[in-house]
């Protein structure tokens, strides 16, 4: 149990270190949000597919099938919540996006309580109060340069986000993959709607292409598959980590230095994390020698 535990820890943890890259990649690409948002879809719907049918072939339409209810609601969810992410990013700043997306736990704990009429443990509440002392360290001096719109896309997106996990974690069988391929064809579907001018370069197309086949399908199968040993609300407490690094990253390619107030925060925010981690672990070993 404890080893499971940790493994998914690890795995969701990663997941989200991929996810981190995204807001790099969006600041790069000089397109409409929507139009970033149709090509990453379109490319996470097809690599996905093609690992799908490469290693389940004939099983590809049952695993379709057997897990649809949960591969609509759940890849719709994910989908949408994509295209407010990429209009968030594009609309204010990278800071003011991640900071409002690390509010994922408390989102999660809500809907799981309306929703499944489940009590997150004591735990999360605590560790969401110490993430919003580390946020609001690394983001105090920052929040006024964000555009109020993009601040609000971003509450969308973590809302649909937080209840997407909420819903996967109920759905244990339903195909990772599967999801987020039909996560892709959402996202390409409902931004197909919005663009004006599909014409992208070459250097643009690389980046979509590292988004779309690589970073964004990663770090979504990443997280689903933690979503089969972790409730919801202790997946999005790791969404921490992209708050932290999605600005380093900026930092390193854009040159974008981050205030000290970043270094400080950050540091109270990966404590809590791993303090969490290491209470969840220890519950864990306690009551399995109970048992």
């Amino acid at each position: 149990m404890e080893n499971n535990h940790l493994k998914a820890i690890l795995i969701s943890s990663l997941g989200v270190l991929f996810m981190s890259f995204e807001s790099l990649l969006i600041k790069l690409a000089s397109i409409e949000a929507v139009v970033f948002a149709f090509y990453v879809g379109i490319f996470m719907f097809i690599s996905i597919n093609t690992i799908l049918f490469s290693t389940k072939k004939s099983k590809t339409i049952l695993i379709y099938k057997e897990g649809m209810k949960a591969i609509i609601i759940c890849g719709f969810l994910f989908g949408l919540s994509n295209i407010f992410f990429i209009t968030a990013i594009k609309t204010t700043s990278v800071a003011n996006t991640v900071m409002i997306f690390a509010s994922a736990p408390l989102f999660s704990a809500l809907y799981t309580y309306l929703i499944y009429k489940e009590k997150s443990k004591k735990n999360i509440y605590i560790s969401s109060f110490f993430i919003a002392v580390g946020l609001f360290v690394i983001f105090s001096a920052q929040l006024g340069g964000g555009d109020l719109l993009g601040n609000i896309y971003a509450l969308i997106c973590v809302n649909l986000f937080a209840l997407s996990f909420v819903v996967l974690a109920k759905h244990k069988n339903a195909n990772r993959f599967a999801i987020t391929a039909f996560a892709g064809l959402s996202a390409a579907v409902i931004s197909f709607l919005f663009v004006n001018d599909f014409l992208i370069d070459i250097s643009t197309l690389i980046i979509l292409l590292l988004a779309g086949v690589i970073v964004a399908p990663i770090s979504r199968v990443l997280m689903g598959i933690g979503t089969k040993s972790l409730p919801a609300s202790e997946i999005s407490l790791l969404f921490i980590i992209e708050t932290v690094m999605a600005p380093i990253w900026v930092w390193i390619v854009l040159k974008e230095v981050p205030a000290n107030s970043t270094f400080i925060g950050g540091s109270i925010i990966l404590l809590t994390l791993f303090l969490n981690s290491a209470y969840i672990l220890k519950m864990n070993k306690t009551t399995t020698i109970i048992k």
